[in-house]
């Protein structure tokens, strides 16, 4: 098979994998006090100061979670929760966030009496900040929170996050960058977020550990309670070895980012440009520049996206028609529709994310396959 799926999970790292089977093999609670619970607490804290350095943060604003999603929950209500004592009820979001943000904000919305603002994208998913810095001249003392992607997961576009930063000043913000984080340049210091989420699998750790980079003087309420680890943010006993393995992942895309973005670069562009040489009414979305090394995002109109993904996907090419979280739902991306893309070309959409094992005969095999999939996906929408 050729996986183009990188976006949804990525193949575990051999160093960080090495670093889970070593770890797992060992036994202690990071919360006890005897002499197993130490040296599981010490690998922990050694992770923590891993992570932190890799993305310019302080070890003691590393919160482990169990997932993406979860340090997004923690992130938005937390944060607005505590931002709501102080008189302050609104929410700002853009449109084409991942659901593990978009959903606890409309949660917020529906049952905390939050309101929210969803700022508006052009036509290559690229926020409108200009929307940001009017409602904040007219809003700013209700704003509890900001929460905007650092990089789209379906079509791949890079978000101006300086820009967010500046023009929220004292407001926090938060960034979902679990796409980002090992594919583009992240310093949590230098952005000047106050909340940043990322994730073990996106990046070549294991699925169920994430992290919230969260500012020491931030105020969050936690949304777990029990034992009152991880600054008293984030209940649970810890998972010492993905943790380990985690901040592996995390040190080792860091320090091959450079060399892997570039390579990445040119197998995405020959990707694109293969493409539109053997389907020539292919549709790029996204940012044509500003987009993730690995994301290439087509439409193919007069075909449905998830026949034309079955067909690749009997032909031994593995690729996405979005999110993985909304796999097999039957409703078009949120993500285009927000970019002004007509339903019918929304759903003839196909995501094709590479990473750390695509190979230039990954994108062969896809070109082979490609034309004859489109041809019967178009052919039995006919029908």
């Amino acid at each position: 098979m050729s996986y183009l799926d990188h976006a949804a999970t990525t193949p575990m790292l051999p160093a960080a994998l090495d670093t889970y089977l070593r770890v797992a093999k060992t036994v202690g609670n990071a919360s006890s006090l005897h002499t197993s619970g130490r040296a599981a607490r010490r690998i922990v804290e050694e992770s923590r100061e891993q992570i932190a350095a890799a993305l310019g943060a302080k070890p003691s604003e590393v919160i482990f979670t169990g997932s993406g999603t979860e340090a997004d929950n923690l992130a938005t209500k937390g944060l607005f929760w505590s931002r709501r004592a102080q008189g302050r009820h609104r929410l700002v979001t853009s449109g084409i966030e991942h659901h593990a943000v978009a959903d606890p904000i409309t949660w917020l919305e529906c049952h905390e009496e939050a309101r929210v603002t969803r700022l508006n994208v052009d036509e290559h998913a690229r926020i409108d900040v200009d929307q940001l810095a009017d409602l904040l001249l007219h809003h700013r003392e209700e704003v509890a929170l900001i929460s905007c992607m650092w990089a789209n997961n379906e079509v791949g576009t890079v978000q101006p996050i300086a820009q967010i930063v500046e023009l929220a000043d004292d407001i926090p913000v938060h960034s979902d960058a679990v796409q980002a984080v090992g594919a583009v340049p992240v310093n949590f210091a230098e952005a000047g977020l106050t909340a940043l989420t990322l994730s073990a699998h996106k990046l070549g750790g294991p699925v169920g550990v994430g992290a919230l980079l969260l500012k020491r003087d931030a105020s969050c309420t936690p949304i777990l309670h029990g034992g009152g680890q991880e600054r008293e943010v984030r209940s649970g006993t810890l998972d010492t070895a993905g943790i380990a393995s985690f901040a592996t992942a995390v040190a080792t895309a860091v320090e091959n980012l450079a060399s892997e973005s570039r390579r990445l670069e040119e197998l995405r562009d020959d990707l694109i440009a293969r493409v539109r040489q053997a389907v020539p009414t292919a549709i790029l979305n996204g940012d044509p520049e500003n987009r993730l090394p690995g994301n290439a995002h087509f439409s193919f109109p007069g075909c449905e996206g998830d026949a034309l993904l079955m067909l690749l996907d009997a032909a031994g090419i593995e690729c996405a028609t979005g999110s993985a979280c909304t796999a097999g739902v039957a409703q078009p991306s949120h993500v285009l529709l927000a970019m002004g893309v007509g339903e019918d070309q929304t759903r003839s959409s196909l995501r094709f994310s590479l990473g750390h094992t695509s190979t230039p005969e990954d994108v062969s095999a896809l070109v082979k396959a490609l034309p004859a999939a489109v041809e019967r996906a178009r052919s039995a929408g006919l029908s």
